[in-house]
Protein backbone atom coordinates (compact mmCIF):
# COMPACT_ATOMS: atom_id res chain seq x y z
CA UNK A 1 0.00 0.00 0.00
CA UNK A 2 2.80 2.65 0.88
CA UNK A 3 5.20 1.69 -2.27
CA UNK A 4 1.98 2.14 -4.34
CA UNK A 5 1.24 5.48 -2.73
CA UNK A 6 4.31 6.78 -3.66
CA UNK A 7 4.45 5.71 -7.13
CA UNK A 8 1.27 7.83 -7.39
CA UNK A 9 2.97 10.55 -5.61
CA UNK A 10 5.76 10.53 -8.21
CA UNK A 11 4.29 10.06 -11.37
CA UNK A 12 1.62 13.04 -10.45
CA UNK A 13 5.10 15.37 -9.59
CA UNK A 14 6.92 14.39 -12.77
CA UNK A 15 3.64 15.13 -15.05
CA UNK A 16 3.00 18.50 -13.24
CA UNK A 17 6.89 19.44 -13.85
CA UNK A 18 6.49 18.30 -17.78
CA UNK A 19 3.21 20.51 -17.85
CA UNK A 20 5.17 23.28 -15.88
CA UNK A 21 7.62 22.64 -18.30
CA UNK A 22 6.01 22.56 -21.75
CA UNK A 23 2.35 23.75 -21.42
CA UNK A 24 2.87 27.42 -19.51
CA UNK A 25 5.78 28.82 -22.16
CA UNK A 26 2.99 27.24 -25.27
CA UNK A 27 0.60 29.25 -24.04
CA UNK A 28 2.44 32.63 -22.87
CA UNK A 29 3.75 31.99 -26.66
CA UNK A 30 -0.39 32.50 -27.96
CA UNK A 31 -0.84 35.19 -25.15
CA UNK A 32 -2.97 33.24 -22.80
CA UNK A 33 -1.19 33.70 -20.01
CA UNK A 34 0.37 36.56 -20.56
CA UNK A 35 -2.07 38.62 -17.80
CA UNK A 36 -0.67 36.40 -14.81
CA UNK A 37 2.57 37.87 -14.67
CA UNK A 38 2.70 40.67 -12.36
CA UNK A 39 3.60 44.22 -13.82
CA UNK A 40 6.65 44.58 -11.61
CA UNK A 41 7.78 41.10 -13.03
CA UNK A 42 11.21 41.89 -13.52
CA UNK A 43 13.35 39.46 -16.21
CA UNK A 44 16.82 38.81 -15.84
CA UNK A 45 18.41 36.94 -18.35
CA UNK A 46 21.63 38.27 -20.42
CA UNK A 47 21.28 39.33 -23.78
CA UNK A 48 23.81 39.62 -26.37
CA UNK A 49 23.61 40.77 -30.01
CA UNK A 50 23.37 37.15 -31.15
CA UNK A 51 19.61 37.33 -29.89
CA UNK A 52 18.56 40.27 -31.64
CA UNK A 53 16.11 40.20 -34.48
CA UNK A 54 15.49 42.81 -36.74
CA UNK A 55 12.00 44.66 -36.06
CA UNK A 56 10.27 44.87 -39.33
CA UNK A 57 10.25 41.81 -41.60
CA UNK A 58 10.71 42.35 -45.27
CA UNK A 59 11.85 45.91 -44.85
CA UNK A 60 15.46 47.06 -44.28
CA UNK A 61 15.42 50.56 -45.74
CA UNK A 62 16.78 53.07 -42.89
CA UNK A 63 15.66 56.83 -43.62
CA UNK A 64 17.07 58.91 -40.75
CA UNK A 65 19.74 56.79 -39.06
CA UNK A 66 21.12 56.84 -35.56
CA UNK A 67 22.71 60.16 -34.31
CA UNK A 68 23.08 63.84 -35.15
CA UNK A 69 20.84 65.11 -38.43
CA UNK A 70 19.27 67.62 -39.91
CA UNK A 71 15.53 68.11 -38.27
CA UNK A 72 13.06 66.48 -41.08
CA UNK A 73 9.90 68.10 -39.58
CA UNK A 74 9.03 70.54 -37.18
CA UNK A 75 9.12 68.89 -33.34
CA UNK A 76 11.53 66.25 -34.71
CA UNK A 77 15.10 66.46 -32.88
CA UNK A 78 18.44 67.45 -34.37
CA UNK A 79 19.77 63.76 -32.27
CA UNK A 80 18.19 61.16 -33.25
CA UNK A 81 18.09 58.39 -30.87
CA UNK A 82 17.19 55.30 -33.04
CA UNK A 83 16.71 54.62 -36.72
CA UNK A 84 13.76 55.27 -39.56
CA UNK A 85 12.77 52.68 -40.76
CA UNK A 86 10.66 52.63 -44.15
CA UNK A 87 7.52 50.50 -44.36
CA UNK A 88 4.11 50.98 -45.47
CA UNK A 89 1.31 51.47 -42.93
CA UNK A 90 0.12 48.41 -41.57
CA UNK A 91 3.39 46.42 -41.84
CA UNK A 92 3.77 44.06 -39.12
CA UNK A 93 6.90 44.97 -36.39
CA UNK A 94 8.56 42.12 -34.40
CA UNK A 95 9.24 41.91 -31.00
CA UNK A 96 13.37 42.43 -31.29
CA UNK A 97 14.08 40.59 -27.91
CA UNK A 98 11.63 38.64 -25.77
CA UNK A 99 10.42 41.07 -22.59
CA UNK A 100 7.89 42.73 -20.79
CA UNK A 101 5.86 45.50 -22.60
CA UNK A 102 6.34 48.60 -20.31
CA UNK A 103 4.95 50.84 -21.87
CA UNK A 104 1.80 51.71 -24.65
CA UNK A 105 0.74 55.10 -25.46
CA UNK A 106 1.46 58.67 -27.17
CA UNK A 107 4.61 59.46 -26.44
CA UNK A 108 5.21 63.19 -28.02
CA UNK A 109 7.54 63.10 -31.09
CA UNK A 110 7.26 59.34 -31.15
CA UNK A 111 3.67 58.64 -31.36
CA UNK A 112 1.62 55.98 -30.75
CA UNK A 113 5.23 54.00 -29.10
CA UNK A 114 5.79 50.64 -27.73
CA UNK A 115 8.49 49.85 -25.45
CA UNK A 116 9.93 46.46 -24.34
CA UNK A 117 12.54 45.89 -21.59
CA UNK A 118 14.81 42.68 -20.46
CA UNK A 119 17.12 43.06 -17.59
CA UNK A 120 19.67 46.28 -18.66
CA UNK A 121 17.69 46.50 -22.32
CA UNK A 122 14.78 48.38 -24.03
CA UNK A 123 13.11 48.40 -27.21
CA UNK A 124 10.73 50.98 -28.72
CA UNK A 125 8.87 51.34 -31.53
CA UNK A 126 6.84 54.40 -32.38
CA UNK A 127 4.90 55.98 -35.10
CA UNK A 128 2.65 52.68 -34.86
CA UNK A 129 -0.74 51.96 -35.32
CA UNK A 130 -3.17 53.28 -32.11
CA UNK A 131 -4.63 49.77 -32.02
CA UNK A 132 -2.09 48.16 -29.74
CA UNK A 133 -1.18 44.65 -30.03
CA UNK A 134 0.18 44.57 -26.80
CA UNK A 135 -0.67 45.76 -23.18
CA UNK A 136 1.86 46.90 -20.26
CA UNK A 137 2.61 44.17 -17.86
CA UNK A 138 2.37 41.38 -20.83
CA UNK A 139 5.31 39.43 -21.58
CA UNK A 140 6.14 38.71 -25.42
CA UNK A 141 8.42 36.64 -26.90
CA UNK A 142 11.14 37.30 -29.72
CA UNK A 143 10.01 37.35 -33.16
CA UNK A 144 6.11 37.94 -32.27
CA UNK A 145 3.92 40.37 -33.69
CA UNK A 146 3.65 43.58 -31.11
CA UNK A 147 2.22 46.32 -33.26
CA UNK A 148 1.72 47.47 -37.19
CA UNK A 149 3.17 50.62 -38.59
CA UNK A 150 0.83 53.04 -38.04
CA UNK A 151 -0.79 56.08 -40.63
CA UNK A 152 0.87 59.38 -40.62
CA UNK A 153 -2.50 61.05 -39.58
CA UNK A 154 -4.36 60.12 -36.15
CA UNK A 155 -7.36 61.89 -34.77
CA UNK A 156 -8.18 62.04 -31.07
CA UNK A 157 -5.23 62.47 -29.36
CA UNK A 158 -5.68 65.36 -26.77
CA UNK A 159 -3.42 68.09 -27.40
CA UNK A 160 -1.42 66.96 -29.53
CA UNK A 161 1.25 69.63 -31.49
CA UNK A 162 2.31 67.67 -34.08
CA UNK A 163 0.13 68.32 -37.53
CA UNK A 164 1.00 68.22 -41.36
CA UNK A 165 1.09 70.93 -44.04
CA UNK A 166 -2.42 70.92 -44.30
CA UNK A 167 -2.82 71.45 -40.96
CA UNK A 168 -4.00 67.77 -40.27
CA UNK A 169 -2.75 65.72 -36.88
CA UNK A 170 -0.10 63.70 -37.33
CA UNK A 171 1.23 60.35 -35.25
CA UNK A 172 3.64 62.76 -33.75
CA UNK A 173 6.95 64.47 -35.71
CA UNK A 174 6.55 62.51 -38.84
CA UNK A 175 6.11 63.34 -41.93
CA UNK A 176 4.55 59.72 -43.91
CA UNK A 177 4.08 56.25 -42.57
CA UNK A 178 7.82 54.60 -41.17
CA UNK A 179 8.54 52.97 -37.75
CA UNK A 180 11.21 55.15 -35.75
CA UNK A 181 13.12 52.03 -34.03
CA UNK A 182 15.10 52.61 -30.67
CA UNK A 183 17.48 50.59 -28.22
CA UNK A 184 18.33 51.50 -24.56
CA UNK A 185 20.79 50.16 -22.55
CA UNK A 186 21.07 50.46 -19.21
CA UNK A 187 18.71 53.85 -19.92
CA UNK A 188 21.40 54.99 -22.50
CA UNK A 189 19.85 55.65 -26.09
CA UNK A 190 22.57 52.76 -28.47
CA UNK A 191 22.86 52.63 -32.25
CA UNK A 192 20.43 49.49 -33.32
CA UNK A 193 22.73 48.58 -36.07
CA UNK A 194 25.35 47.61 -33.71
CA UNK A 195 22.67 45.13 -32.81
CA UNK A 196 21.92 43.49 -36.10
Amino acid sequence: MNHTFYSLITIFTIILVFSLCFFIPLLAQYGYVSSYIPNNYTITTNINSSEFIWPSPGYTTITSKFGYRNSPTSGAGTYHGGIDIAAPTGSNIIATFSGIVTYTGFKGANGYTITVENGSFSFSCSHVSPNFLVHVGQYINKGEIIANVGPKNVYGVPNNPYKDNNGNPTNGATTGPHLHFSIKKDGKAVNPLDYF
